[in-house]
């Protein structure tokens, strides 16, 4: 249930150490955990320390984490929230400062820790019910768990709400306030009928290491209108500002609010009276016409539509100002307020919300003149902002599982964005984590269920690569090699005489809706070509970090791939590859990756992208996501100049109300919030604006611009080293340009055929 609402301190406040250099190896505190609960079903307890100070202390820090999830409080004020997400080979701690917190005399520490059993969200790993917190020196070793005594209990508030359908995010909750021991966490609370935790027995399996990430952001927003009522008319204002909502006795009241653009966070309702009543939120993305699966409309539009989702409940202890706020973040534009009263009347006096995703702050600005383009970029931020948390996920309401395929995507736009790669890193890091067996890397992690699609293995390595190019930081690529060889060993063992790939076994697929087809013996050209960059990725890497042995290996098992997919897959009479070794089926995705691939020859490259463009009778069959890889195949055979006209599914998503961009074409997605489909904001500035990486480490810009029937387009994207700034006018049939690098890093700008080199600081000329 948490505690009132104005109590939760930015961690800021009283200083986050993340990343703090204390080894797993200096834990002498033990794991604790409450003798009397579960270790491993669902369920919420309370954690306690007591110990006086002779003085306020300049300095008290301490290193805390638990299993599943937990919040540190300090003399009533919340300093901590975690861990950040990982498995049990990279179990993070959060390490902060509480010195601000603490005072002379009595001091309280005070934790709840939550368990979401065998209904927690498939990206949570756990091990059993558990708290660890440490000091960081002997000096605050007087709070160690396991060696110093903590009190615990259960909160018997909080019961299960199980979720509807095939979502595996985390579970609802019902909470009931008469049951909830209120002020567990200020120092004056009376614990003394509480029993001792008690170490956790035998050997853990947590190996712990610091959190890599920032603490996640919070901010305080509300919800925007009332849609609709009924039983109850809602004050003015209502949500949009606190205004007592009044629920008579023996009453049905429900009201649809409408937050008026997708978010992620934390509900916080506030409730007075209305004992034996109950208080129920139900969120969701999109309200949904009864009877359809897919191609619900508008999403503006609420006439004949219904909500569904997974939802939360309050019931009320008749007490003034109860609040509640959600253990774990939700995903909403709708929220269902449903309130049932009985014999006592119920006052809704607030209901608000902390709005919560990674901390990414976008850096990146882009300008032209298409009406639409700024639209584009607040609804694909929107989208990339609400998909990246403690990790990268696909979609926020429906899964909250990092992809691979997806991963590298949001990575990418965080790179062009916002500079800050560590939530890439720590993805990397996760799926690497997840080989075992000589198996490739799992489709997403953390997950508690293995999954496997072969392809997304590659895609990791394609995000390996990724971040040697825009990331100064070769000793950690250099440690990944070991990974990505392990991969392209497995993917060796299925290579025929001619380097394509026999049938794959799992999930074999490229996209959704790009899969093999169950011929035993079929030829998959999608699989080929994913496969080949791999192979040239991986040379790449070794050649300049690694094994030159390998590297010539990895490319002479390209060279052969290279030929047999010109010989399975090349159709001489369409002018195009085929999809299939039966060349019966040609799709805008097979060309696609074999010009990116560099299997189709530079001299036919741009005839072959507008073949593909502009020939009705070549399959799309793509989501949005895979559109990324022909926009980016657009831009590399040299007709960029076409990019605008391909966002179609980006423009009808605008219309149709979207506020961020779905999973795929807005008639027909799942998901209204997958940020695979925000790639438009790579591509305005790698496509549009022509900005690349031309070395490792961004040491080397490239600027090779697609204007199309731009007349005028300027941005600026940040780079380790500051900002590269373009602004681009075509006037007469003329370019002038006006780049600016940063300190010393030189560049080239390409364009229509032509070259000049590009110097650290402003460069102004007209071609």
């Amino acid at each position: 249930m948490g505690s009132p609402i104005g109590v939760f301190a930015l961690l800021a406040a009283v200083g986050s150490l993340q990343g703090a250099d204390f080894p797993a190896r200096s834990f002498t505190a033990r794991w604790i955990t409450d003798p009397a609960g579960p270790q491993f079903e669902y369920g919420v307890h309370h954690f306690r320390k007591t110990f006086d100070l002779p003085a306020k202390p300049a300095r008290f820090v301490v290193h805390a984490t638990a299993d599943n999830r937990y919040q540190l409080f300090v003399n009533g004020q919340r300093v901590s929230w975690g861990p950040a997400r990982g498995d049990l080979f990279h179990w993070r701690y959060e390490t902060v400062d509480i010195a601000s917190r603490l005072r002379a005399g009595k001091n309280v520490l005070a934790a709840v820790v939550w368990n979401f059993g065998p209904d927690a969200p498939l990206a949570q790993i756990t091990e059993q019910t558990g708290f660890l917190l440490q000091g960081d020196t002997q000096d605050e070793a007087m709070v160690n768990t396991g060696q110093t005594p903590w009190k615990c209990a259960r909160d018997e508030a909080y019961s299960l709400a199980r979720l509807p359908g095939n979502l595996v995010v985390c579970t609802g909750a019902r909470v009931d306030a008469a049951r909830y021991p209120r002020g567990w966490e200020q120092p004056e609370f009376d614990d003394r009928q509480w029993a001792g935790a008690r170490p956790v027995s035998g050997f853990t399996r947590w190996e712990l290491e610091p959190r890599p990430i920032p603490p996640m952001e919070e901010k305080p927003i509300r919800l925007a209108r009332v849609r609709r009522a009924s039983g109850v008319t809602p004050p003015a204002g209502f949500p949009s500002r606190a205004a007592a909502l009044r629920v008579p006795a023996n009453t049905k009241a429900t009201l649809l609010l409408d937050q008026d653009a997708l978010t992620t966070g934390y509900p916080e309702l506030v409730v007075s009276g209305g004992q034996g009543g109950k208080v129920t939120l139900t969120y969701a993305e999109l309200l949904r016409l009864p009877g359809t699966t897919y191609g619900h409309g508008n999403r503006d539009e609420i006439e004949g539509k219904t909500i569904s989702g997974y939802s939360d409940s309050f019931l009320p202890d008749g007490g003034a100002r109860r609040a509640y706020r959600t253990l774990w973040w939700r995903t909403w534009r709708y929220i269902e307020l449903s309130v049932e009263t009985g014999a006592e009347p119920l006052t809704i006096d607030d209901l608000s919300a902390t709005f919560s995703a990674y901390p990414f702050v976008r850096k990146a600005r882009f300008e032209a003149d298409d009406p639409d383009m700024d639209r584009i970029q607040e609804v694909a931020w929107r989208t990339a902002r609400l998909c990246a948390h403690e990790t990268y996920v696909d979609c926020p309401w429906w899964e909250q599982l990092q992809y691979s395929a997806d991963t590298r995507i949001q990575a990418l736009i965080s790179i062009y964005n916002t500079g800050d790669t560590r939530l890439m890193k720590n993805a990397i890091e996760m799926l690497d984590s997840s080989r075992s067996g000589g198996r490739p890397t799992f489709s997403r992690a953390p997950s508690r269920l293995q999954q496997y699609i072969p392809a997304f293995s590659l895609w990791w390595i394609g995000m390996i690569h990724d971040y040697w190019m825009f990331v100064d930081d070769p000793g950690y690529v250099r440690e990944k090699l070991a990974g990505a060889r392990a991969v392209l060993d497995w993917f060796r063992s299925y290579e025929r005489a001619d380097g394509t790939l026999k049938p794959l076994p799992w999930w074999n697929q490229v996209d959704t809706t790009l899969r093999a087809r169950p011929d035993q013996e079929i030829y998959w050209s999608l699989i080929d070509c994913v496969h080949l960059l791999a192979l040239q990725w991986q040379a790449e890497m070794e050649e300049a970090l690694g094994s030159a042995a390998l590297a010539a290996e990895y490319r002479e098992r390209g060279r052969k791939l290279a030929a047999a997919v010109r010989s399975h897959y090349w159709s001489p009479e369409r002018g195009l590859f085929a999809e299939f070794g039966t060349k019966d089926k040609f799709t805008q995705p097979a060309n696609a990756l074999a010009i990116l691939a560099g299997v189709a020859p530079e001299s036919e490259r741009q005839a072959l992208m507008n073949r593909v463009l502009d020939d009705s009778s070549i399959s799309m069959e793509s989501s949005m996501y895979f559109s990324y890889y022909i926009h980016s195949a657009a831009a590399e055979a040299g007709v960029g100049d076409r990019y605008l006209s391909l966002l179609d599914n980006w423009r009808q998503s605008l219309r149709m109300g979207f506020t961020t961009f779905p999973e795929f074409e807005p008639e027909k997605t799942r998901s209204d919030c997958h940020a695979w489909s925000a790639h438009p904001l790579v591509h305005i500035f790698r496509t549009i604006l022509g900005v690349d990486s031309a070395a490792p480490g961004f040491k080397k810009v490239l600027v090779r611009p697609n204007l199309g029937k731009l007349t005028r387009a300027s941005g600026s994207i940040p780079h380790p080293n500051g900002e590269i700034a373009v602004s681009l006018r075509m006037e007469g049939g003329r370019l002038t340009a006006e780049i600016t690098l940063p300190p010393g890093v030189p560049g080239e700008f390409v364009w229509r055929g032509r070259r000049r080199p590009l110097a650290p600081g402003r460069n102004a000329f007209t071609m």
